[in-house]
C-alpha cells in the first residue's frame, strides 16, 4: 500500500513542478515515505528525467539569469546527472 501511495504522490509532484530522481525521492522521503518507497514512486512514475531537467532549467531561467555553466551546476546540484543536467540547459538555448 505503501508504494503505490508513494507512486501517487511522485505522479502529483511532477504534476506541480520538476525533480530530478533524486529530489523526488527526498520529497517523497520527506513527506513520510520509507526510502523502498519513496524509490518505487520514482522509478514507476514514468518520468522522463531529461525532460524534468528541461523543465527545472526552465523554472530557474524564470526566476534569474545564469550562465550556461552555472545553471548546469544548479541542475546538478538539484540531482539532475551531468548529461540531464547538459540537456536542461542545452534545450533552454544554452
Amino acid at each position: 500500500m505503501g508504494e503505490q501511495n508513494a507512486l501517487k504522490s511522485a505522479k502529483e509532484y511532477l504534476k506541480i513542478t520538476a525533480f530530478s530522481y533524486t529530489g523526488l525521492i527526498e520529497q517523497l522521503e520527506f513527506e513520510g515515505y520509507a526510502y523502498s518507497e519513496a524509490a518505487y514512486g520514482a522509478d514507476n512514475c514514468g518520468a522522463d528525467w531529461y525532460e524534468q531537467a528541461a523543465k527545472s532549467a526552465k523554472n530557474f531561467l524564470g526566476v534569474s539569469s545564469f550562465s550556461r555553466q552555472s545553471l548546469i551546476e544548479m541542475l546538478e546540484f538539484d540531482g539532475f546527472t551531468h548529461e540531464q543536467a547538459v540537456h536542461g540547459a542545452t534545450a533552454n538555448g544554452y
